[in-house]
């Protein structure tokens, strides 16, 4: 949800004429799609990074508003804590040697944040969940001062109606938990990969983001503690989805089915489906779709439609991936999301002549994915198959022949798709190894955040990281 809103207060008459702008807003979305008014630009892509800033012992540091100031850097921006950042990349078409361009862009920025970071005796890191986090972090005083978190804040504990936010999370360990607010989520942190796809395949890329979240989440997972305790390979997934709980629709969700014929289905399964949290009103003509936008950002589906624009002002249908985690380096982000295009690309091919198997499916292999990483079983066409050899069997191939469609460089197909492979086949994703370092070095929180720090600053494929 990155759009500000100028005020954090609404009456009900706000909520009275944001219902109808979103209604007229929704109408005009579908007219225009139908009728061709949307973008055809071939593939575009680009990602979103969050990350932690943390001090000397390993520690959050809720210092985000000097980074931002110290980096100046509009790639840069805060997010629900003061100890969380995001950094961004200009969009390239996914086409040629875009990955080669989008590693030096990564890195640049990533340096740059790092240089500044030091300058304050802090340091950037990028992890799924911070393992030196604690409930106490995640704590109001904490919350970025962007008037739009408040807002959220207040609309999810009303909703709830003064009823604690709760965790109950069942992994390797148990973890219960009452908070009182949406600030649980701070201690999850993303690499959002995004796809502006051609208006008339939305749908198709769309579902085959979907099938394709259980093969990315398996073989991409960061996040196997929290509070100390050790959990799901991918504890994002949970953690997120309970801590925006309103206790009513799920505004975080894996969602509720496919696409059948239009993008346009979830935007009216959110006029339908969904309340109204945050009413702020614009007086921009509707054609800019910001009250759409607005309340398609509390809507947090794990492969989630966005609307935008072209550089020439023609409306565009970007799929956010929001499953994988953030780190454990620029390389391995790179890889996951080379991963995703290609395989994305392959299935949204075969979707458009044959079915891949229910959503049910997809649905039930992505909690296991998120749970029990390339050890999980998938049912997958009718098959019960390890995630790891699904993927080194059957997906890297098909990835490799999405890739070649989109017109990737070969040097870099190789290279990324590589990496995913001698991930698969080691078994050491970014979880692994934090568990097993936990295990043979018997240590402490700090003391894993910092060899995992030091091992991301080397940069070399999480696959390759030792526990010396």
């Amino acid at each position: 949800m990155g759009q500000e809103i100028s005020h954090q207060h609404f009456t009900d008459s706000d909520f009275l004429q944001f219902s109808k702008k979103l209604k007229d807003e929704t109408t005009l979305l579908k007219k225009l799609f139908n009728s061709g008014k949307f973008s055809s630009q071939k593939p575009v892509s680009g990602f979103e990074i969050e990350g932690c800033l943390i001090n000397s012992d390993y520690l959050p540091a809720p210092i985000n508003e000097k980074f931002l100031q110290q980096f100046n850097n509009p790639l840069a921006t805060s997010e629900l804590a003061k100890f969380n950042l995001e950094l961004n990349n200009l969009p390239h078409p996914l086409q040629g040697k875009v990955f080669s361009e989008f590693s030096n862009d990564l890195h640049s920025v990533f340096k740059g944040a790092d240089k500044a970071a030091d300058k304050l005796d802090a340091r950037v890191v990028l992890t799924g969940i911070l393992p030196t986090i604690t409930p106490d972090d995640c704590c109001l005083e904490n919350m970025s001062d962007l008037k739009r978190y408040h807002a959220l804040n207040k609309v999810v504990v009303n909703a709830r109606k003064g009823r604690p936010v709760k965790l109950d999370i069942s992994g390797v360990e148990d973890l219960k938990l009452s908070h009182d607010s949406v600030m649980l989520e701070s201690a999850t942190t993303s690499f959002q990969v995004h796809l502006q796809t051609p208006w008339q395949d939305a749908h198709h890329y769309y579902n085959a983001s979907i099938i394709a979240s259980s093969p990315m989440i398996a073989v991409s997972g960061n996040s196997p503690y929290l509070f100390g305790k050790q959990l799901w390979h991918e504890t994002r997934i949970p953690v997120f989805e309970q801590s925006v709980d309103t206790g009513d629709k799920q505004h975080v969700s894996f969602g509720s089915g496919f696409a059948k014929e239009s993008i346009v289905e979830c935007f009216d399964e959110n006029l339908r489906d969904y309340s109204v949290l945050l009413p702020m009103l614009f007086d921009d003509k509707p054609e800019k779709f910001k009250h759409l936008c607005l309340h398609n950002g509390i809507v947090w589906r794990w492969n989630r439609p966005l609307v935008g624009f072209d550089d020439d002002g023609t409306p565009h249908v970007r799929i956010e991936h929001r499953i994988l985690p953030a780190g454990p380096t620029i390389v391995d982000m790179l890889a996951n999301a080379v991963f995703f295009y290609g395989l994305t690309q392959s299935f949204t091919q075969q979707l458009k002549t044959n079915n891949m198997g229910s959503f049910q499916q997809a649905k039930t292999n992505f909690y296991s994915a998120a749970k029990e990483g390339l050890k999980a079983k998938l049912d997958w066409q009718g098959k019960q198959i390890n995630a790891q050899q699904l993927i080194l069997n059957d997906l890297l191939p098909l990835a490799h022949k999405g890739l070649l469609e989109l017109g990737i460089d070969t040097v870099d197909i190789e290279y990324y798709l590589n990496i995913i492979k001698q991930r698969a086949e080691t078994g050491q994703t970014g979880a692994v190894w934090q568990t097993q370092h936990v295990k043979l070095k018997n240590c402490d929180m700090a003391e894993l955040t910092k060899d995992y720090l030091h091992q991301q600053h080397l940069g070399k494929p999480v696959h390759t990281w030792s526990h010396q």
